[in-house]
């Protein structure tokens, strides 16, 4: 049985758009989705919409239609974010990011036991200090 991952908003989008990431990382998320197990944080929609509002990611269809055809790709699936989840994304142990997002990301990968794919040193440093698996991609 593959391992669950958690994909962040960055690596969700390189993935869509088939942009290079490692080969490590390409692996085990091609492992997860022979499984459905590759999870997709509905914060990460909110993340691709702030983006785009701010002119700093481009989609050729609006967000919620994207975002929507990435989760029904096989193998995806979205994770739940009970009000619990958001609750402890504010009392996570050691030095978490500031970011909102990123600690919405963090509990949701503690939370469902799942490895974090990530480029952000952040979300990297944290899981460092031994509070979550991350894998850079």
């Amino acid at each position: 049985m593959s391992e669950p991952v958690l994909l962040d908003t960055c690596a969700l989008v390189w993935i869509a758009n088939g942009d290079e990431i490692t080969a490590r990382c390409r692996e085990r998320v091609v492992d997860a989705a022979r499984e459905d197990r590759i999870n997709v944080s509905p914060i990460s929609a909110w993340e691709i919409a702030s983006l785009q509002s701010r002119n700093r990611l481009t989609l050729t269809m609006p967000v919620l239609t994207w975002f929507d055809r990435f989760i029904a790709a096989q193998g995806v699936v979205l994770a739940a974010m009970p009000p619990n989840l958001l609750i402890e994304s504010l009392s996570l142990p050691g030095k978490p990011p500031a970011d909102p997002a990123d600690r919405i990301l963090l509990a949701t990968a503690r939370e469902y036991d799942l490895t974090l794919i990530t480029r952000d040193q952040a979300l990297l440093d944290y899981a460092g200090e031994g509070f979550v698996r991350a894998l850079r991609c």
